[in-house]
Formats: C-alpha cells, sequence, structure tokens
C-alpha cells in the first residue's frame, strides 16, 4: 500500500494520565487525539490491545481478537448510565506516573461487575439490542473466549493445560454442562467485551474526525495459554496434553549466547494453508475493523523461523524452518485487498525476508539509536534509508533516548554528536528531528522521547520479568507549548 508522508508518536492507551491508576480509552484518550490534532501529527501509534495475563504484556494476551478490558473506561460508563457516582467516589491511592496493574485490576473487575449488574437491572432495550447485535458481529472468537475465561476463573486462573482434563479437551457434553451452569460468568465476560468495542468504536470516530490513522500491532505468534490455541489446537504444534512439541525463540547471537527461549507454540502452517488461512485472514480482518495501520511483529517469520523443541531450556538447539511465505500474503490480499502493513523487520534478515517485503511494497522499520556505531554506512543512518521505511527514535523495546545516550559508550556519544552536528544537550530532540527531516515515508517516537525523560520512564525490557508497561503520563504533561513545538517539526519536514 502506497502511504503519505507523516509523522505521529507511540503510545499505549494504558500510558495516558487519569484519575483511575491506568490509561483508558474514555475522556482521556480523546483529548489524546486533540493532542496529536494540535501538533499536526497524523499517526498514533499503539501496542496490541489484547486482553493481558501473566506478566501485563501485551504480547501475551488471552486472545488474539479480544481488547483489554482494563482499558475500558468508568467515565464512559458513568455517562452511559451504567455505574453511578457514588460507584467511583472511592478511589484507591493510585501513583501519578506508574501503574500499579495489581491494585488496577482488582479495583477495575469490581467496576465492571457493577456496570454488567447495572446492565441486567436496568434492561435498557436499546443497550440490549446492540449488545445482540455486536455478539453476532464477533461471532468468529467471542462466544469461545467468553467460555475461555469463565473456565479460568472455575479453575482459580490456571493454564488451559492444567484444567480438569474433559475441559481441556473440550469434550462436548462437559463444555454444554459447563454452559448450564455458569451462565451469568460466560455473559459477563461477552458484556465485558461489547463494552471494549463500543468505547474504542467512539475513539475510533473521534480519530478519522481528527485526521488520525491509528497503527496497531499484531505479534506474529500467540500466548500458548489462550483462548485461540485452547480453541484451534489442530493449528499449533502440540502433543495430545496440550503442551507444544515446537516453541518460538531466536538463535544465538552477540547479545545472548543461549538465545532467546521465546515459549510461544508454532502455527502448523500445512495446517492453516489447507484451511485457507481462514483463522489468520479472521486475525487481520478484526485487527483491520479496530486501525487504519497495521505493524506486523516479527515479520521475517513468516519467511522463516527459529524452532526450539518443546522441552528445551534454551533456545540454542533450534534450527531455521520455512514460514508460509508469500503464499501467506497472496491469500490476506485476495480477501482483504491491498494490505496497510508495516512490517517489523529489525533482527536477522535474510534475502528472503527482503524478497517478501519487495514484493508486496511493505515498508520496514529504522531503529536510529541503534546507528551510531561509528560507521557511516551503518543501514540505520538516515542518509542510507529508501523512502519505503518507517524510522523511529526507538520503540517499546528500546529505553528512552536519554537513558540510552547516558548508558553508550564515548565512541558513540562522539559519533552521535559529529553525524548530527549537535552538542549533546538535548539528544531527545536531536534524534527526533533527525528522523523528522529524513526520506523515511513515516516518523515516529515514544512520547517519552518528546517528554525528554530518562530511564526510568522505559516501557520494556525484552525477556525479563517485572516492572515493565508500567509507565504512564501526569496530567499535566500535554501543554499547548509542546503541542506547538512538535507542530513546527511536522509543518518543517512536510509531514
Amino acid at each position: 500500500m502506497k502511504f503519505e508522508r507523516a509523522g505521529g508518536i507511540l503510545l499505549h492507551p494504558t500510558c495516558l494520565p487519569g484519575s483511575y491508576g491506568i490509561g483508558d480509552i474514555g475522556p482521556g484518550a480523546i483529548r489524546w487525539l486533540e493532542f496529536l490534532s494540535e501538533a499536526a501529527c497524523n499517526l498514533w501509534q499503539i501496542l496490541p490491545l489484547g486482553p493481558t495475563g501473566y506478566g501485563d504484556s501485551p504480547y501475551q494476551c488471552f486472545s488474539s481478537f479480544a481488547g483489554n478490558l482494563y482499558l475500558i473506561s468508568p467515565e464512559a460508563l458513568l455517562e452511559d448510565g451504567l455505574l453511578s457516582t457514588s460507584n467511583v467516589e472511592e478511589l484507591p491511592e493510585f501513583a501519578a506516573n506508574r501503574v500499579d496493574y495489581g491494585k488496577v485490576i482488582h479495583w477495575k473487575l469490581v467496576l465492571l461487575n457493577k456496570a454488567y449488574d447495572n446492565l441486567k437491572g436496568h434492561n435498557d432495550p436499546v443497550l440490549l439490542q446492540e449488545f445482540a447485535e455486536f455478539q453476532e458481529q464477533k461471532s468468529f472468537w467471542l462466544a469461545d473466549y467468553a467460555l475461555f475465561m469463565a473456565l479460568k476463573e472455575m479453575h482459580q486462573g490456571k493454564p488451559w493445560f492444567a484444567w480438569d482434563v474433559e475441559l481441556r479437551d473440550r469434550d462436548p457434553q462437559a463444555i454444554e454442562n459447563f454452559k448450564i451452569k455458569f451462565t451469568t460468568a460466560i455473559e459477563r465476560h461477552t458484556f465485558w467485551q461489547f463494552l471494549f468495542f463500543r468505547q474504542w468504536r467512539r475513539l475510533r470516530e473521534r480519530a478519522i474526525q481528527c485526521g488520525i490513522q491509528i497503527i496497531g500491532d499484531i505479534p506474529i505468534f500467540v500466548a500458548h495459554d489462550s483462548s485461540d490455541v485452547w480453541t484451534y489446537r489442530e493449528l499449533f504444534h502440540l502433543d495430545e496434553d496440550g503442551m507444544p512439541t515446537y516453541v518460538a525463540g531466536v538463535p544465538p547471537d552477540y547479545f545472548s549466547k543461549t538465545g532467546q527461549l521465546w515459549g510461544n507454540p508454532l502455527y502448523r502452517w500445512d495446517v492453516h494453508a489447507s484451511q485457507g488461512y481462514t483463522w489468520w485472514l479472521e486475525r487481520l480482518r478484526s485487527t483491520l475493523a479496530l486501525v487504519d495501520i497495521v505493524r506486523l511483529d516479527h515479520f521475517r517469520g513468516f519467511a522463516g523461523y527459529w524452532e526450539v523443541p518443546g522441552d528445551a531450556e534454551t533456545a540454542e538447539f533450534g534450527r531455521w524452518a520455512p514460514g508460509p511465505g508469500r503464499d501467506f500474503f497472496v491469500a490476506m490480499q485476495k480477501t482483504l485487498g491491498e494490505l496497510p502493513i508495516i512490517a517489523e523487520d529489525l533482527g536477522m534478515i535474510t534475502p528472503d525476508v527482503v524478497d517478501l517485503l519487495e514484493e508486496f511494497g511493505f515498508p520496514g522499520m529504522k531503529i536510529l539509536q541503534f546507528g551510531f556505531d561509528g560507521n557511516p554506512l551503518h543501514p540505520f543512518l538516515p542518509h542510507n534509508y529508501p523512502k519505503n521505511c518507517v524510522v523511529y527514535t526507538g520503540t517499546h523495546d528500546n529505553d528512552t533516548v536519554r537513558g540510552w545516550y547516558r548508558r553508550i559508550p564515548q565512541a558513540e556519544k562522539k559519533f552521535f554528536r559529529r553525524y548530527l552536528n549537535r552538542n549533546g544537550r538535548q539528544v531527545s530532540w536531536d534524534l527526533i528531528r533527525a528522523c523528522w527531516a529524513s526520506v523515511a515515508i513515516f516518523a515516529l517516537a515514544p512520547m517519552q522521547d518528546f517528554l525528554d525523560l530518562g530511564n526510568e520512564a522505559r516501557m520494556n525490557y525484552p525477556g525479563s520479568l517485572g516492572d515493565n508497561w508500567a509507565w504512564r503520563m501526569k496530567g499535566d504533561e500535554l501543554t499547548g507549548e509542546l503541542a506547538g513545538r512538535i507542530r513546527e517539526l511536522n509543518y518543517l519536514y512536510s509531514r
């Protein structure tokens, strides 16, 4: 797809300011869109919107189709009459600039349960009709997801492969008995998805009014403990107990002697192909109903991926296996038309990956932080970019620019100053300006870099568990002065 030159900001909704412990998709997100419009930004990039599980990572979700219920806005529920002001008067002491997921999740679930109880009590015919239509529209995945989440609750949160065998293996009679006994629990999860998609639709409509395109994100692999794998076991390399026989990762390299063991079950691409890639078609279709453009994570896995035995403790002893290649994208285009995809093509890129990018015209990614090793021929330096690429100062997996600059060797600092002809005092804005001035079709930077924040504002440390995905903006940072500074960049560099 041919994109037009534009600039924008990477910020996940959880990072938005607000009073309820976590950014959400209500009025605060509307204000964010208005800030982007004031700054003349045409792009807003987010992370995956799915329901997060262990570790709170948006890249390990309970579903590839469902929405994250913790993003549901209490303010919007008040406006819809599904909550009363008394429900939100006694707030926990939430931190202003971090998400305490344990505290937020407990409080949000109490609110969402009250919203469901109010639905049943008020019996609003218009809302009930919308709810019924939503269930029909999302029939491909919704019933299985709601059933999956109700079963997880009944099993005290255990993963599906540790459930009672009849339910683990989806025995029809056992499933029917559960549905009869736990109808309310299933309907509650269904209703929460209705709330998420209803609020997101309003947000998307406002984005269109503001002339802002939303860039979404699809991880190539899915979590083992997910509705997707439980429902479609035949699409994954699993044994008879539901455990992966092969898992995803990356091989050893300069950064890791044992590689990275991600642990996601790998696809049986032959089965996907025999079914006309139906599951993937629905996944892309569902995502493109929420966003305008999709960043396809770990794009190289569609050409070839690192296959590790399911019982391995490290990623050292895997092998390269062929991905679905061009046939996959031909099938996607045949049904969905021209694909608005950004390819995350970082890491070990081989000629077959380059061939896929060139054949389908997908722009790849450039991370400017990676370019300052002292070699003027480095492909991540702006003068070496092709026009059809997307440049970032850094992403959610990198340190902030200021945090990065503080820790890099002096030789890299020196080359940075030489290359940009700057003194190193405004490193965040120096890199932002270099991105915006480049020929890259899209230029984006995380909000943390526009705020010139240090390592304390980093979003994620890949491969680590702990205090990830928790950074939030404070409420006073979206100023007219900042919007004006960004607007000037977009004007000067025709974005």
